[in-house]
Formats: C-alpha cells, sequence, structure tokens
C-alpha cells in the first residue's frame, strides 16, 4: 500500500538523548520514519522539567528536517511563570502541537508548584495562549496506576478534555478490550474527543515488562510466557513480539481507533516493520 493511502494516521514518539551520539542516532531515526509520512513526532519531558533544555533542543532539531513536533510538558512542581516562558519559546519555533501532562516530581522534591492536576494545565495553556494550539492529553485504558478508583480516573480524564484538550494519546497496553471500553465510557461521560492508542513494540521484553508491573499494564499471560520460554533466541523474540503487536494493532484499526502512536524508544527497526505490515509504510 502506498503511505499517500493510510488507513489512519501514526505519530512517534522519542525521549531525548542525552550524549552527540545519541543525537546524531536520533537523526537518522527520524528520516527513516519520516518515510511513513506520520502526523508528527512526540518528544518526552523529565520529572518537574528535568530534561526541558533538551526536549526543547530535540524538537527544534525535529522540525527543521520538516517534520510537525509535539514536546510533551508537564506541570507538578512548575509555576504560571516558567510554564509560559517555555509555551513562549515553543512558540518563537511555530511549534503548536503540546502533549500536556501532570508529570511527576524529581526524586527529593517536596514541593508540588502551583499545578495539581493536567486539566489545570490544558485550562492554563487556552487561557494564556489562544485556541491555535493542538493539545495532547493522556489517557488510561487500565486506569492510572496511581488512582484507587477507576470512576475517578474516568473523571480526571473527562476534566482534562472539559478543559480544552484536542484529542488523547493512551498509555500503551496490549489488551484492545481495555482500549474500546474506555473509548466507550469516557464517551457516555460527554468526552467525544479521538482517543490514539499508544502502542509498545517488544523491543527489550524484561525492560517492557518492569514497564508494565510498575505502571499496572496487563501482558496476557501467555504472552509473557512464551516470551520467557524464548530465552535469550533474540530472533524468535523479535519474530513473536512483532507477530502480538501486529494483531493488537489490526484490532484496533478495525475497531475505529482513529490513529496509532508508537513508542519507539528511539530506534527505527520494529516500528518500520509494524507499519509496513499495517500497510502505514512505503514499500521498498
Amino acid at each position: 500500500m502506498n503511505a499517500s493511502k493510510k488507513i489512519v494516521p501514526i505519530s512517534f514518539e522519542f525521549f531525548p538523548p542525552n550524549t552527540p551520539v545519541g543525537d546524531e542516532k536520533l537523526k537518522t531515526v527520524v528520516q527513516e520514519l519520516g518515510a511513513c509520512q506520520p502526523e508528527f513526532f512526540s518528544v518526552t519531558y523529565g520529572a518537574g522539567g528535568s530534561t526541558r533544555e533538551k526536549t526543547l533542543h530535540t524538537v527544534t532539531a525535529i522540525a527543521q528536517a520538516g517534520f510537525e513536533a509535539a514536546p510533551h510538558l508537564s506541570c507538578v512542581g512548575s509555576t504560571r511563570q516558567g510554564l509560559g516562558d517555555i509555551l513562549a519559546t515553543y512558540r518563537a519555533q511555530k511549534i503548536r502541537r503540546i502533549v500536556a501532562l501532570r508529570g511527576d516530581l524529581p526524586s527529593g522534591t517536596a514541593t508540588a508548584g502551583e499545578f495539581r492536576y493536567a486539566s489545570e494545565l490544558v485550562r492554563f495553556i487556552r487561557e494564556t495562549q489562544g485556541s491555535d494550539w493542538r493539545i495532547e492529553v493522556a489517557a488510561y485504558p487500565e486506569y492510572h496506576p496511581g488512582e484507587r478508583y477507576a470512576r475517578r480516573d474516568l473523571q480526571h480524564y473527562v476534566d482534562k478534555v472539559k478543559a480544552g484538550a484536542d484529542s488523547a494519546i493512551t498509555q500503551f497496553f496490549f489488551n484492545p478490550d481495555a482500549y474500546f471500553h474506555f473509548v466507550d465510557e469516557t464517551r457516555k461521560l460527554g468526552a467525544d474527543v479521538p482517543v490514539v492508542p499508544g502502542i509498545m513494540p517488544f523491543h527489550n521484553f524484561a525492560k517492557i515488562a518492569q514497564f508494565a508491573a510498575r505502571d499496572g499494564i496487563e501482558i496476557p499471560r501467555w504472552v509473557a510466557l512464551k516470551m520467557e520460554g524464548f530465552m535469550d533466541d533474540a530472533a524468535s523474540i523479535r519474530a513473536f513480539g512483532l507477530d502480538v503487536v501486529t494483531r493488537l494493532c489490526e484490532k484496533l484499526i478495525a475497531g475505529g481507533a482513529p490513529g496509532i502512536h508508537f513508542y519507539t524508544m528511539n530506534q527505527s527497526a520494529l516500528t518500520l516493520e509494524l507499519c509496513r505490515r499495517l500497510g502505514l509504510a512505503p514499500k521498498d
């Protein structure tokens, strides 16, 4: 399938590299994934703004390469003045898309700053920047790991939408039913913006299993057992992981997902292969 006939929009997420070598590698990854004509590339933002300058540097490089860039921006531990300065910097760079998050405080930090919830950040952006920004927010199909009650987590999400969010990107997941249930439940509560599923290829099963355990994400038992059974057989792990994630994406697309957002871990190979399998990338 030609890239101009993509079934759904796609986007890719990076984290800011820590070294000049990482910067150079990411430039190559951006060009490789750019061949898929993504809607945008997003760039993460460390706890309490700990990667603020690196995020700006990475976003600027992506924009200069000719692609739309969407920096993450978290509000916990921040002030209105500080966030206003960051938004002014992005405006000067002609960046008008942002992923607005609550975020976490850096370890050892006591003060939460002037913002408590992501909905407050969304409202702040709308009040100070106007309507010419595209605001993405986070969604948790299996519910936020820090929230005890599902209903309360749904309400936090609805509050973000009502504050002015344009669309949402989910935490990664492997259970499509959780995604479709989340979309149905939030629409009943009046939040009808597009909810784009976040997809994590199996770059490293041990690390992804660690992320999943930390964030309350279910990896199907049969998938975990097969992965563990492959031991150090990297080729089998890669092939099986691609099959699992391809089927997940196919179910999501068939069910009406408005896009796919890939968590790339600053690598291109697995994500490119998934896009090819889904008909979302140009043929070689």
